[in-house]
């Protein structure tokens, strides 16, 4: 699954629409990313079976970014990166940090939904699980579609880009679901693991920063502002008390400045009036 997982980012940028979308899906891929990084540097196995042309599934040995057990500490350590690296209020940087993760977990989710008994719980000789959607490649692929167009939709439902970026964003979210359509149905196997898992690498990462780019300095839409969480009231904002308090104490601090003067102006007048 590739596209799916681009969609469930999306979705959760209309949650958090504060969080540039390009670091939302480089969460949903991460788990990915790690794996054909571990496959390059041999930590992790990918064999192409000489079935691949009807079923267009590798096998794989993943227990270091599939496992479910890595699966959760990738997700923390991703949800932590956030929230001590991100500006603002704990407040935010937490809701910041456990979205993030939860984006990171989901990878995990989804995967097992479609793969076969192949992600372990904890290492690679443990119990192994997977529920094998796969194996109905039609179905399969129209969850994927689901998840991304349901994800575009919540997303261009509460950004603030601008019409081109939509179009781009739009247009390369949907050649993504075709690549990953091409993929599982008719493309030919790889020429070898390595090529397949550099490649694959290559694509990641070249998705990653055009949606990044794409979410660059995009602001959050007034329809959206007062959903979202703040660390402290906005002084200026309709209905806050911050602006009656401040003008009474003016008027207060104003009244007793002016109780001193008048009596001062009393007792000079006093004297004066003395013969």
């Amino acid at each position: 699954m590739f596209a799916g997982h681009i969609g469930v980012a999306l979705a959760v940028s209309r949650v958090e629409p504060r969080i540039n979308v390009g670091l939302l899906v480089a969460a949903s891929l991460l788990l990915d990313l790690l794996l054909w990084l571990f496959v390059l540097l041999g930590w992790e196995t990918v064999v192409i079976p000489a079935d691949f042309r009807q079923t267009h599934q590798p096998r794989f040995g993943f227990p270091y970014s599939h496992g479910l057990l890595f699966g959760v500490v990738w997700s923390a350590t991703a949800g932590a990166s956030v929230f001590w690296l991100s500006a603002g209020s704990s407040r935010e940087k937490l809701r910041a940090a456990l979205l993030l993760a939860l984006v990171v977990v989901s990878h995990w989710l989804l995967d097992v939904l479609v793969h076969r008994p192949e992600l372990p719980v904890t290492s690679a000789g443990s119990r192994q699980l997977g529920f094998g959607l796969w194996s109905n490649m039609t179905v399969a692929l129209a969850v994927e579609a689901a998840l991304l167009i349901g994800g575009l939709s919540l997303f261009f439902a509460g950004c603030g880009m601008s019409r081109a970026r939509k179009l781009v964003l739009a247009a390369t979210s949907l050649l993504v679901l075709a690549f990953t359509v091409v993929g599982m149905t008719v493309a030919p196997p790889p020429p070898s693991a390595f090529a397949m898992a550099g490649s694959s690498l290559a694509a990641i990462l070249l998705v990653c920063v055009l949606y990044g780019w794409l979410g660059r300095g995009v602001g959050v839409p007034e329809s959206l502002k007062a959903r979202l969480p703040s660390s402290c009231p906005n002084p200026s904002a309709p209905g806050s008390d911050a602006p009656a308090s401040s003008d009474r104490s003016h008027e207060s601090g104003a009244a007793h400045a002016e109780r001193p003067a008048s009596r001062n102006a009393a007792t000079t007048t006093g004297k004066r009036a003395v013969p």
